[in-house]
């Protein structure tokens, strides 16, 4: 009897609050190798702007954002698959890409940074042609890379791999999107006093990051996008780029 009452009293608390009912959990994959938009922090938590950004636009558009870590080599076949809901890991928005996935409303520019050593007289990728440049496999980093003829392409899993062999003096550069070049050259306790960014690639295209989701979600997508809506209108990003990002 009082499992029953029980039972009934959930059905009340349910019907009177139709938000609690409703709320839908999207659930985000993301590469937490790309600080300081994603990343794993010493309480091996994800954490990052990017992680924020999105917990701040689920509390606003009435979703609840749960976070799963996974490869950047494997991410794009696992939304195929319908491992997730949607990809939150700087996901720059290209045309290849938009042909089959959809995104959300753009959160973030982003330019494609050249790191090198301290002592480098390189200036753009120009200076480079003959030579190991690194980046992250299938990021708009390798595709800047390839495009410039001449410049050896070395990738990695992961940009931090990259960012060591420099450290090492097994490639000449690294190329990697801005706020993660600014994080490893001008804040990493181990690599700021080495490395330096030497230049940002100028391109025609402006490039954004997205949330990436399988085409035709349309729930996931009209949420995502009320979310971030709500996150620039209220000033909510301006605070994080100020938390995360800084200057």
């Amino acid at each position: 009897m009082l499992k029953k009452l029980m039972l009934i009293a959930l059905a009340v608390s349910l019907f009177a609050c139709p938000a609690l009912a409703q709320e839908r959990t999207i659930v985000f994959a993301t590469d937490s190798t790309w600080p300081p938009m994603e990343f794993v922090d010493a309480n091996k938590e994800i954490v990052g702007y990017a992680i924020d950004y999105m917990n701040a636009a689920a509390k606003e558009a009435g979703f609840k954002a749960e976070f799963k870590a996974v490869a950047w080599d494997g991410i794009f076949a696992g939304l195929d698959a319908g491992k997730y809901d949607a990809i939150c890991s700087s996901v720059s928005i290209t045309e290849d890409r938009k042909a089959t996935m959809d995104f959300s409303t753009p959160y973030f520019r982003v330019k494609q940074a050249v790191i090198v050593p301290k002592d480098s007289t390189v200036k753009s990728l120009d200076d480079l042609v003959g030579q190991k440049v690194g980046s992250q496999i299938s990021t708009t980093g390798t595709f800047a890379v390839n495009a410039k003829e001449g410049v050896i392409s070395k990738t990695y899993d992961e940009v931090g791999l990259a960012i060591e062999d420099l450290h090492n003096g097994r490639i000449a550069a690294v190329v990697c999107d801005d706020p993660v070049a600014a994080q490893y050259a001008m804040q990493n306790e181990r690599y700021k006093d080495v490395l330096k960014i030497a230049t940002v690639i100028e391109t025609n295209e402006v490039e954004y990051y997205g949330i990436a989701m399988k085409k035709g979600n349309t729930e996931v997508l009209e949420l995502v996008n009320k979310g971030i809506a709500a996150v620039k209108a209220k000033g909510i990003e301006d605070q994080l780029k100020s938390k995360w990002i800084g200057q």
